[in-house]
């Protein structure tokens, strides 16, 4: 029985969104709210329960309808997929908890393209081969389209109008990838790729790099990585709040597919075709960590700030995937689940302060005091701390653990100087962000709240839900380091997931 448990992180969220379109979900708008909270809680315990399994039984295959690899279809959950699967899962929740405020009537089917939105990118992190990761990415995709358009004006059109055609030419490129790996390699599964992309030989060889390239250019696009990034600011700054907090993770599944296919399938075990990625991905993250760094000096609203620190998440991921080591993926895993929750969080505080500043919403200007100062001000304060990656909190964590590891791959005397002026760049936004907004207020315009929506007590609690996680990140920092080392030692051991794909071929 539980090795049918790794299929629950995509079919719950499945039923859900089906469940959510028929009455009497359909019909009532308040049992919708519950439904669609019961099953993100009851995904989310799902994928942790996966996690306890696997970190007591190693990495599980799945073959759907008992179809053996490599040509079935497989699933493969390891530690790294389902601490992914975890994150995603909670994200939804809470975002589904702050839209149920109102939100989720600003457009039709919020609930249910939320849930769809759930399984795509839960199937993106559990699937065992390429094909399957495409059909996972194009089913999250039509999703987030859907969701972009809630609440919509001229300038959500126009973003998501980009976001549509960019994503569309990145799904035509990864169509014509898998067609050259399977035209040179004969198959698609992750485990039996790994097997023979190193026996290649001759013009073989060229081609599959051709190959191996164009995903990078698909996984750079879908991570908003440099020059491929300049659609994430505008896109995620006009999207409705809880789902712009949502699509916090949705730059990370580009980066786990680079994870996943240049370590296990390009990675130290494929022959002349070793670490092809490595020498593209290390400038271009660098060059994204000072892009993004100037995006969050020059924004003007909150929003737009926490998108660019969006791309700063991912030029600081994609230099630890560069380095190609076990302690830089570790401190990546780690890094990776406080920067999204991080971020998320201030998507959610960026909505709830622009509610009470009238007409200026947002904007870095001066303009009259938020309603709830105590509170939104102590969630703007943990946002900015996390993020700044300041003591006591995880992103300091992080931030120390990313220096030790780039010292250790001896990339210090480059990566240090980029990281410590970033990370001084995005103290002085946040600072000059906090000033603006909290304390260079006209007391002339504050007698008047009429118009301002507050918080209320399901707002606030989803808020502080997500705000919980880097404090807890940073109470439990030792075991969630040891976790997020031993993900890293899974993925990094390609032998491993061959040799589990092969043992459930062979029906051992």
């Amino acid at each position: 029985m539980m090795q049918h448990l790794i299929t629950l992180p995509i079919l719950l969220p499945l039923l859900a969104g089906i469940i959510l379109l028929l009455p009497p979900c359909g019909k009532n708008l308040i049992i919708r709210r519950w439904t669609a909270m019961f099953m993100a809680l009851l995904t989310l315990i799902a994928s942790t329960v996966l996690l306890q399994q696997l970190l007591q039984g190693g990495p599980i295959v799945y073959a759907i309808g008992t179809w053996q690899p490599p040509f079935g279809i497989v699933l493969y959950a390891d530690p790294l997929a389902v601490l992914l699967t975890i994150l995603t899962s909670f994200l939804t929740l809470v975002t589904t908890i702050y839209a149920s405020r109102g939100d989720d009537k600003k457009g039709s089917f919020y609930h249910p393209l939320t849930h769809f939105l759930l399984m795509g990118v839960n199937g993106a992190f559990l699937t065992g081969d390429l094909f399957n990761l495409f059909v996972f990415f194009e089913v999250l995709l039509i999703a987030s389209y859907a969701l972009l358009m809630h609440k919509t004006d001229k300038q959500t059109t126009k973003a998501a109008l980009h976001y549509v055609v960019l994503n569309l030419v990145g799904s035509s490129i990864f169509l014509i990838a898998l067609g050259i790996l399977y035209g040179v390699l004969g198959t698609l599964n992750m485990a039996d790729l790994a097997t023979k992309v190193a026996q290649l030989q001759g013009d073989d060889i060229y081609l599959a790099k051709i190959g191996g390239l164009l995903l990078l250019i698909v996984f750079a696009l879908k991570a908003a990585l440099l020059p491929l990034h300049l659609w994430l600011a505008a896109t995620y700054s006009r999207a409705m709040p809880a789902v712009a907090a949502q699509f916090a993770v949705m730059t990370k599944v580009g980066i786990y597919a680079m994870m996943r296919v240049f370590t296990m399938i390009f990675g130290d075990n494929a022959g002349e075709l070793s670490g092809m990625a490595t020498t593209w991905l290390w400038p271009l993250a660098l060059v994204t960590l000072v892009v993004g760094a100037v995006g969050v000096l020059a924004s003007e609203d909150l929003r737009r700030l926490t998108a660019n620190l969006v791309i700063v998440s991912v030029g600081t991921l994609v230099a630890m995937v560069a380095l190609n080591n076990e302690q830089a993926t570790a401190v990546a895993i780690y890094y990776l689940l406080h920067s999204t929750v991080g971020c998320a969080a201030m998507f959610l505080v960026a909505d709830l302060i622009g509610l009470q500043r009238g007409k200026v919403q947002d904007r870095l200007v001066n303009s009259r005091s938020v309603a709830e100062p105590k509170l939104l001000g102590i969630c703007f304060v943990l946002c900015a701390i996390a993020l700044a990656g300041l003591p006591p909190l995880s992103g300091f964590i992080a931030k120390l653990w990313l220096l030790d590891a780039a010292w250790e791959s001896n990339v210090a005397w480059v990566f240090w100087p980029i990281y410590l002026i970033v990370s001084l760049a995005t103290l002085v936004a946040l600072s000059r962000a906090g000033t603006s907004l909290f304390w260079h207020d006209n007391p002339q315009q504050d007698e008047q709240f009429e118009d301002a929506v507050y918080a209320g007590k399901r707002r606030s609690f989803a808020v502080l839900l997500m705000l919980a996680v880097p404090v807890l990140m940073t109470v439990f920092a030792a075991p969630l380091t040891e976790v997020s080392q031993h993900a890293a030692a899974t993925l990094h051991n390609t032998q491993v997931a061959v040799d589990t794909v092969f043992a459930l071929a062979k029906g051992q």
